[in-house]
């Protein structure tokens, strides 16, 4: 599973609308990439096309799609957003990761 905050779900909201995304067919495309100076990063995206083996997942009322490989590295991650003064945007709290970098972009295992 992949958990969504409130916080996140309520950005996802009104990025969506900002985007002018009203039909139900959109989702949020969660991936892991190499890169990053940890070795892995997220990257995150609304989509509309599923592929075959893609996991998904819903949360707070927001539908999250991850393909099957970097669902390993996602199991039981939660999205949440943060608009604090230390650093505005979306960011992982995954339990599967042994370091992150100090941004907290990138992760390795």
């Amino acid at each position: 599973m992949i958990y969504v905050s409130d916080k996140a779900a309520a950005k996802v909201e009104r990025l969506k609308e900002e985007a002018d995304i009203k039909t139900g067919d959109f989702f949020l495309r969660v991936s892991v990439v190499g890169g990053g100076c940890s070795g892995l990063s997220y990257k995150l995206d609304f989509d509309n096309e599923k592929k075959p083996m893609d996991q998904e997942f819903e949360d707070n009322g927001v539908k999250v799609v991850t393909d099957l490989k970097s669902f390993l590295y996602l199991v039981n991650t939660t999205l949440d957003f943060s608009d604090g003064l230390n650093g505005k945007g979306f960011y992982f709290s995954n339990p599967n990761a042994s370091r992150s970098c100090g941004c907290g972009e990138s992760f390795a295992v």
